[in-house]
């Protein structure tokens, strides 16, 4: 049996391949048999090229069906797929391709200039160009390939695609994603969030991340489920598609900002049968909200770059409370089928019930290991065969997970585990307050203290040592922040993740007269 990703994809596309599988929001309209044909025609240039098996295709292009072929493409010839984020300049650039060593590097035809003399010189010897607009020279070499091709026989455990981590700290890693890791997630996500014939998937989030990529996408092939095609997140255009949609994935910033516009009503989403939020953490006043505004319950789920969706609040009713599926705000649910979670603590023992610890799991969906970096790879996984996800967490009496933080942002005040997500938590609550984020700063006498960042609510003035105050009723002393900052905006990556880095990175200007 043929373990290529793509083989398990091909089997949910509908008997008519006619049908509409993407339409994007400029009125491009492509069939099932589009896809099926496109990805062809980009295989068979692929194997033209008669590069050495598994090679890596990197690819740094903007958002469009096309980019979603070359991808499949990169399955059906059995080779890597690399995606890089079209932000990324050129030092970054340098650093993946040179880690990466790809065979194929595919570009916008902007960047050509610069990102062929990086590929070039790491070795690549074919450098492309793609646009958003069904031009570049990748789709002129491929115009005169056969659209007939059968995908390359792959083992479960050969690798599909490689996901270079954010790198906050250190170099960044690549991630080996294999066709199995992608193939088992899908199919279990199918299952657990209900998928069902007639579903349309409204895609607006990015291409070269996890969220977009493999989950929204693979659901959407697997179901055979035509997609609603966002080329970025523009608010209104999204709430224009959603009375045409049933599916809606999205990060926390997607939502707050749809629950800024006047039109989000429970009549546009009438036939939606689902909202999905993940990436980062949600608010628990923006899922409340939601539900107010829409009557749906945002289902905010977990997952990495290394494990894909590890866990999920329960879509169906659930035996475990009455029949009924609840949905909790600010938790990310229980651990899907096949998954194990556990928490420990430091001496690698379970933590009680309620108590934070670090997040480790195992399961099908779990990566291999970091590219070139076996050390690294072994660091990271227990003796067991768990992986160290280096997230803090909690479980509950039901089994919710609830993410307390990363473990590199946990503050050691005074030799006491300070958790930011519970001071963030406070803080949100106290009446004024958008949103806050809290790092770690170094102190000469506690070793590390908390320094707060805080969001105004629209129309509203905020007293910093007034916050403080007001967490000191709250909190025990050596948790409060020695020093609170009121800014205009958090600093965030191209998913909604807060860059606490950065914000360090400000507060080390701001600590000269910590008391």
């Amino acid at each position: 049996m043929n373990a290529n990703l793509y083989a398990l994809l091909r089997q949910g596309f509908p008997q008519d391949l006619d049908n509409l599988a993407v339409e994007t929001d400029t009125g491009l309209r492509y069939s099932w048999r589009d896809l099926e044909r496109g990805s062809a025609m980009m295989a068979n240039w692929l194997q033209s090229l008669q590069l050495p098996d598994g090679s890596r295709v990197a690819v740094q292009a903007d958002k469009s069906v096309e980019a979603l072929m070359l991808y499949l493409a990169t399955l059906r010839a059995g080779h890597v797929f690399l995606p890089l984020n079209p932000a990324y300049q050129s030092s970054e650039v340098a650093y993946f391709v040179g880690n990466a060593e790809p065979a194929v590097v595919v570009c916008t035809p902007a960047n050509f200039g610069w990102v062929s003399k990086i590929a070039f010189q790491a070795g690549t010897r074919y450098v492309m160009t793609l646009t958003d607009q069904r031009s570049g020279s990748l789709l002129d070499r491929v115009a005169h390939h056969s659209d007939q091709q059968t995908p390359v026989q792959r083992q479960p455990s050969d690798v599909a695609a490689i996901l270079y981590t954010s790198g906050t700290t250190g170099r960044s890693k690549g991630a080996m994603l294999s066709h199995a890791n992608l193939g088992s997630n899908a199919q279990v996500l199918q299952d657990y969030w209900g998928w069902v014939p007639g579903d349309v998937l409204l895609h607006a989030l990015p291409i070269f991340h996890v969220h977009g990529l493999f989950i929204a996408i693979h659901a959407a092939l697997l179901n055979g489920s035509p997609m609603l095609w966002h080329a970025k997140f523009e608010p209104q255009r999204v709430l224009a598609d959603l009375p045409r949609a049933t599916v809606f994935m999205g990060v926390p910033t997607f939502y707050t900002r749809l629950l800024a516009q006047p039109g989000l009503t429970p009549g546009v989403c009438a036939k939606m049968r689902l909202f999905i939020s993940g990436s980062a953490p949600m608010l628990v006043d923006t899922f409340q909200d939601w539900q107010q505004r829409t009557g749906h319950t945002v289902l905010e789920r977990y997952g990495m770059s290394e494990t894909l969706m590890l866990t999920s609040n329960p879509y169906r009713a659930d035996a475990r409370f009455g029949g009924q599926a609840e949905r909790v705000g600010g938790s990310v649910g229980f651990a899907l089928p096949g998954v194990s979670l556990r928490i420990h603590n430091e001496q690698g023992l379970p933590v009680a019930v309620g108590e934070v610890g670090s997040i480790q799991v195992k399961g099908p969906n779990v990566f291999g290991g970091y590219w070139r970096m076996p050390e690294k790879t072994a660091q990271e996984f227990t003796t067991d065969g768990f992986f160290i996800t280096g997230d803090m967490g909690t479980l509950d009496d039901n089994g919710y997970v609830r993410i307390v933080g990363r473990s590199k942002d946990l503050i050691i005040s005074g030799g006491l585990n300070v958790y930011p997500v519970e001071i963030e938590d406070a803080l949100n609550q106290l009446p004024g307050v958008l949103e806050s984020a809290v790092v770690g700063v170094p102190h000469p006498d506690f070793g590390e203290v908390g320094f707060a960042f805080v969001l105004a609510k629209p129309g509203a003035t905020l007293a910093p040592q007034a916050l403080l105050g007001s967490l000191k009723e709250q909190l025990a002393g050596f948790k409060v922040p020695k020093q609170c900052q009121v800014i205009a905006e958090l600093p965030r990556n191209a998913m909604g993740k807060v860059q606490k880095n950065l914000l360090r990175d400000m507060a080390l200007t701001l600590t000269l007269d910590l008391p």
